[in-house]
């Protein structure tokens, strides 16, 4: 699949793009000590590269199950006809503590957009994850993915290790774009316009 590396919007790497893996603070995004850590155990950090793909090379709609942690039934065959944002993420990591303020604006901008973003959690148990979202106020469903089924779906695009990375599909459930790293929200608003443009 070619692709086109977006260069001149690159996310930067920080400090705050090292991770450790230690409980959840229960402490506002402001106070968050995990976004200063600079252990880096056990976690590979993205490299910020934006990738966009052609509308020619993007090939078929990815095909993903799982269950929400609310219960629901996670099924991208529901993303047909709209624009989706997948962010595989886990809550001891530093850069998606970082990102989360940003994709919580996202999505309050974009819910009346038909644009739905939805969460992957790839390595916590479901108190862990809660205490993520009611920190952060995250207002869209996450699917726990401790069993990589998910991950399996998306492999073409997403390095198990590399997280966060999040996913642009377009209104075909293509992966249109993406983002390997914390997402900044310019890049990621115009992501989003531009496949709602391709939409319409």
């Amino acid at each position: 699949m070619k692709s086109t590396p977006l260069s001149r919007r690159r996310l930067l790497a920080s400090a705050a793009a090292l991770a450790v893996v230690a409980p959840v603070a229960a402490c506002s995004p402001a106070e968050d000590p995990l976004t200063s850590s600079v252990s880096n155990q056990n976690y590979v950090a993205g490299d910020g590269s934006v990738e966009i793909y052609a509308e020619s090379d993007r090939g078929e709609p990815l095909e993903v199950q799982g269950t929400f942690y609310n219960g629901d039934a996670l099924d991208s065959a529901d993303w047909a006809g709209q624009v989706t944002i997948l962010n595989f993420w886990y809550a001891a990591c530093a850069p998606c503590r970082v990102e989360a303020p940003h994709l919580v604006t996202l999505a309050h901008d974009f819910e009346d957009q038909n644009v739905e973003f939805v969460g992957v959690n790839v390595r916590d148990t479901e108190p862990t994850a809660a205490a993520f979202e009611r920190t952060f106020e995250i207002p869209y469903p996450s699917a726990p993915d401790t069993d990589g089924s998910i991950l399996l779906g998306v492999s073409q695009f997403v390095n198990p290790q590399a997280v966060p990375t999040t996913l642009v599909l377009d209104a075909q459930g293509r992966v249109a774009a993406r983002i390997l790293g914390v997402v900044e929200e310019a890049t990621l608003r115009g992501l989003i316009e531009d496949r709602l443009g391709e939409a319409a």
